[in-house]
């Protein structure tokens, strides 16, 4: 990819919309798939009474909207102003009570999975029926848009082209629970009539690769769960 064509994937643009400033992709193409899109405000006609309260909105109880569902509010119960990342608001702003839960939540994963899936780790790939794997550094792309997989060959899957993602387990950790050892992932090719399929697994651990594998393979079932939730708004 020549540093044009990145750059200009990589471009952002500042805009105000009724809920803030928003600092988005120039390009709408090249959005992160992990965004969501501004709601469509309920009209202040159609919320005379708070949707959580029930109370009556008048001169002294003021209707707010929540900028990640759009449903009306009064200010007890829509006070909160969080992070939303998702939607790409330069600051935080105001949420009711269970959409602000969810941020905080969210906040998490660009805090720290997102790091990691930046970061890399190596991996042991085998791509379809192959029985040879290939030792290669897997990690997302800055714009999040692919996974970009690098070794003796190199290759980049757009996180759109998902199919499905199952976590490999192995073993149990002292806690009990088991531990991420690898990862199945099904995506689609242009042209292709079905689905191509690669599998990671976490190599020997040497100099803590197979801790950074097992983090990254966490993150990665993490960024799945919110990829599925920006496909189902």
């Amino acid at each position: 990819m020549s540093s044009g064509v990145a750059a200009r994937r990589d471009a952002k643009k500042l805009v105000r919309s009724p809920s803030g400033l928003r600092m988005v992709p120039e390009h709408r193409a090249f959005g992160s798939p992990f965004g969501l899109e501004e709601p469509q405000w309920v009209p202040d006609k159609e919320c005379p009474r708070c949707m959580q309260c029930d109370a009556k909105f008048d001169f002294i109880t003021r209707k707010h909207h929540c900028r990640r569902c759009g449903k009306c509010f009064c200010d007890r119960c829509c006070s909160q102003k969080v992070p939303l990342r998702r939607m790409c608001f330069v600051d935080p702003v105001r949420q009711c009570a269970d959409c602000a839960l969810v941020s905080y939540r969210e906040a998490e994963f660009y805090d720290k999975q997102l790091k990691v899936l930046l970061s890399g780790a190596t991996f042991l790939v085998t791509f379809g029926d192959s029985e040879k794997p290939e030792t290669m550094v897997c990690r997302l792309s800055s714009n999040q848009r692919c996974l970009i997989l690098d070794g003796d060959s190199h290759h980049e899957i757009e996180i759109a082209h998902v199919c499905t993602v199952q976590i490999l387990t192995e073993g149990f950790t002292p806690g009990g629970s088991t531990r991420a050892a690898g990862m199945l992932l099904q995506y689609t090719v242009p042209g292709a009539e079905t689905a191509a399929q690669l599998r990671l697994a976490a190599g020997e651990d040497a100099h803590g690769s197979k801790r950074q594998a097992a983090a990254w393979l966490a993150a990665m079932h993490k960024a799945t769960k919110l990829l599925y939730e920006s496909r189902d708004q």
